[in-house]
C-alpha cells in the first residue's frame, strides 16, 4: 500500500494535447506509464495518470505529484499497455514502426537536422532514423504547417539527449502530435525540454530536471526512472516554442501525492489500527477489574 493525499483541482490553463492521440488509445491518458516498475528520487510532478503493469511498484526516496491525474488500478494500466504495446498494429509502439517513412539523420539538433517544417505535411510524418541509436544535442525545431497532423520518429535502438537538449514545437493547432517510437531504451540527459510521446521497448530514463510535455512516457518491458522531472500529456509553447509541460485544460480530475518509500503507509496502519486496539485492550481491563 502507498500514502495517497487526494484533492480536487480547478483547472483554468488551456493545454495542448488534451488526450487527442490517434495512436495511444487509453494510454494517453498517462503521463507515465511503466512495465515492471516505476522509481522516482527527488519532487516529481506529473499531469496526468499514473500506472504500472503488468508490475506494480512504485519505488524510491521521493514525492510523485499528481496534478490533473490519478494513480491508475493495475487493470487499468494493463489496457493501456495493451493499447501501447509493440505487438498492436492498430495502436502504440507496433502501429507507429509500421508506418512508412523517410529516412534521416539519427544525429538531430546542433549539427545534424536543425529544422523539419519543410517536411511536415497533412496526415502522418514519419521519419525513420535507422537501426541504431539516435542522439539529441541542442535544439530540434519541429515546425507544424496545420491541424490534426502526426510527427513521428522511428529509432532502431535507444535514444539519448544530451543535458539542456531541447525539442522546440511551432505553430501547432489542434490535435497535433509528436511520438518517439524507441527500440530500445530512452535517456533524457539533465535539464533536456522534451516533446511528445516516448514509447521505448524497455525502459526510460529522465534525468534531475529533465521535462517532457505533451505527450506521455511509456515502458513497454522495464522500468520508467525519474528524479525530480515535470511531464504531462498536455503543454504550452512559449517563446521561440519552448515546451511546459501542463495540465489539461476543460477538465477537473482527483490529483494527489505519492510518497516514497512505502514505510508512510506502515505508520498510518500503526496510528489508525493499533493505537485503537491498544484503548480497547484497556477499556476492558477497567472492565474486568
Amino acid at each position: 500500500m502507498r500514502l495517497f493525499r487526494f484533492g480536487f483541482l480547478i483547472l483554468s490553463v488551456s493545454a495542448l494535447n488534451a488526450y487527442a492521440s490517434p495512436f495511444l488509445g487509453s494510454a494517453a491518458t498517462f503521463a507515465v506509464l511503466g512495465a515492471a516498475t516505476v522509481t522516482n528520487t527527488g519532487a516529481t510532478t506529473l499531469y496526468g495518470n499514473l500506472g504500472v503493469a503488468p508490475g506494480s511498484a512504485i519505488t524510491g526516496a521521493g514525492t510523485i505529484t499528481i496534478d490533473n491525474g490519478v494513480r491508475t488500478t493495475l487493470s487499468v494500466a494493463q489496457t493501456a499497455q495493451n493499447d501501447a504495446s509493440a505487438s498492436n498494429l492498430i495502436t502504440g509502439y507496433g502501429a507507429l514502426v509500421a508506418l512508412g517513412a523517410t529516412s534521416l539523420s539519427p544525429n538531430l539538433g546542433t549539427g545534424g537536422v536543425v529544422a523539419l517544417s519543410a517536411a511536415i505535411g497533412p496526415g502522418n510524418t514519419v521519419f525513420n532514423l535507422g537501426t541504431g541509436a539516435a542522439q539529441l544535442t541542442g535544439d530540434l525545431t519541429l515546425s507544424f504547417t496545420g491541424n490534426d497532423q502526426n510527427i513521428v520518429f522511428q529509432i532502431g535502438t535507444g535514444l539519448t539527449t544530451a543535458s539542456a537538449s531541447r525539442v522546440l514545437l511551432l505553430n501547432v493547432g489542434t490535435d497535433d502530435n509528436v511520438y518517439w517510437a524507441v527500440g530500445s531504451s530512452a535517456t533524457l540527459g539533465s535539464t533536456t525540454s522534451f516533446a511528445g510521446s516516448i514509447i521505448a521497448q524497455q525502459s526510460v530514463t529522465m534525468v534531475t530536471g529533465a521535462t517532457d510535455g505533451c505527450g506521455s512516457v511509456i515502458a513497454l518491458v522495464g522500468q520508467v526512472a525519474l528524479q525530480g522531472n515535470k511531464i504531462g500529456t498536455g503543454c504550452t509553447i512559449g517563446s521561440g516554442g519552448a515546451v511546459t509541460p501542463a495540465p489539461i485544460g476543460g477538465t477537473v480530475i482527483p490529483g494527489g501525492t505519492v510518497t516514497l518509500p512505502e514505510g508512510g503507509s506502515t505508520l498510518l496502519y500503526l496510528c489508525f489500527m493499533l493505537v485503537p486496539i491498544g484503548v480497547l485492550r484497556a477499556f476492558r481491563g477497567r472492565r474486568s477489574a
